[in-house]
């Protein structure tokens, strides 16, 4: 008899790979950078700029503050939060990030407004599983953070695109955000301050896009995980203010403004007054799809009271100047490179959008062939404007050391000269 483990009888087996989760990568900005780093010159001795992220905690000018890292040992060292957490997050920690959000409200956030999750990431895993049902679709930003594009797709949420104008420093087109919706639309996304453009909204720009979603009957969605790390003359306001206008739920972490990406905690935040989203099923989702999730470190909700309580606002000032002074930097270099324009300077978060002149450059075929030769030759990275929706733009990210700074653009610079069209080598 021939035995089983020779027999030239190909098994059938019943499972293959996920087509959902084999597309979905494709919509977000880690595949894109894992390309462009396989792009390095490894005989390049020179160190990799990276003006492509946004966690300047690499860097030791940014590192966060002592009180933050104090508050994690005492909380690991009390023993209190060594336990699994209940599915919205522990109640101290709900009750200190809503007196911490209701400090720029008109009105007082309950701990049952507050949800707890691992980082802003998560946030958006939630709410888009919550909202997702047969037919429905979401209004999206172009450029945006295409995270919303990844999930959106993998729950079946088809997703339509309104264009941010920047020649308006990079305000909604609320003209087609109305075109764009039906009877079928949920939800608008906004992200205030801005993940690419480094724009701060208005509070009169605000109002309208509130008003907007009353009047098609959807919710915003407001990202501000860079929520106050604003540097030019408009002050953060929340989109929450607006929440008696339309129903806002509001994504944020501790990532960004303390610099700690990694601890991974961040909150969804119902900003609903007139009871709007309990009333049509939205909360018994976002709590129904917790259940059968993971919730953020114990230790780490364990830690958040003292941490939101205790850090002092010379340390906020600090970050911000810093982030000041290299989106300043950053601004006045980019005029002397003349295949890259900024429509209007940053004024808030981590980044400046560019757009990319190809006319002047010879052998650039679009934004990620840019990126893909500065890396090759010049150990730098950015993020081509095709891994946030914008295809010829390119993504600058300005917080990190002054010395990286000043050495990627003299790099930029002579990429540039390097690649420029001969009658723009020699004006």
């Amino acid at each position: 008899m021939e035995n089983s483990t020779t027999t030239t009888t190909r098994k059938i087996w019943n499972f293959k790979e996920t087509e959902k989760l084999e597309s979905a990568p494709n919509l977000t900005i880690r595949i894109v950078l894992d390309k462009l780093r396989s792009c390095l010159d490894t005989a390049d001795t020179r160190p990799v700029i990276p003006l492509c992220l946004a966690d300047p905690s690499a860097f030791p000018c940014f590192r966060t503050t002592p009180i933050a890292e104090d508050a994690i040992v005492d909380a690991v060292r009390s023993a209190k939060f060594n336990c699994y957490s209940p599915t919205v997050g522990i109640l101290p920690a709900r009750r200190a990030v809503a007196e911490y959000l209701s400090q720029d409200l008109p009105y007082k956030l309950s701990p049952d407004d507050i949800y707890l999750t691992s980082g802003c990431i998560q946030a958006i895993e939630v709410l888009l599983s919550a909202l997702a049902r047969p037919n429905a679709n979401i209004l999206l930003p172009t450029p945006g953070f295409l995270f919303y594009e990844a999930r959106a797709a993998f729950t079946h949420i088809e997703m339509r695109h309104f264009n941010l104008l920047p020649d308006k420093e990079w305000e909604v087109d609320l003209n087609a955000v109305e075109s764009l919706a039906d009877e079928n639309t949920v939800a608008i996304v906004i992200i205030n301050p801005g993940n690419p453009c480094g724009n701060v909204y208005t509070d009169q720009h605000l109002k309208k896009v509130a008003e907007t979603a009353r009047k098609l009957g959807i919710l915003v969605i407001s990202d501000e995980v860079y929520a106050h790390l604003t540097f030019g003359s408009r002050p953060f306001v929340p989109m929450g203010v607006f929440g008696s206008i339309a129903p806002v739920i509001t994504l944020g972490s501790i990532s960004k403004m303390w610099i700690v990406p990694g601890w991974r905690l961040g909150w969804l935040v119902t900003n609903d007054p007139n009871g709007i989203l309990k009333e049509h099923g939205v909360i018994d989702s976002i709590t129904g799809y917790l259940n059968i999730s993971s919730d953020p470190a114990t230790f780490i909700q364990g830690a958040i009271p003292q941490i939101l309580k205790n850090t002092k606002d010379d340390f906020f000032s600090k970050i911000v100047n810093m982030l000041r002074e290299d989106a300043d930097f950053c601004y006045e270099r980019i005029k002397d490179i003349p295949c890259i324009t900024c429509p209007s300077k940053p004024q808030g978060s981590m980044f400046v959008m560019v757009q990319l002149h190809l006319n002047l450059l010879e052998d650039i075929e679009d934004d990620l062939d840019f990126c893909a030769k500065l890396a090759r030759e010049e150990s730098m990275i950015i993020l081509p404007g095709v891994a946030v929706g914008l295809k010829n733009w390119l993504r600058i990210t300005f917080a990190c050391e002054p010395s990286y700074l000043e050495d990627g653009f003299q790099r930029l610079n002579a990429f540039y000269k390097r690649h420029a069209k001969k009658q723009e080598a020699t004006v």
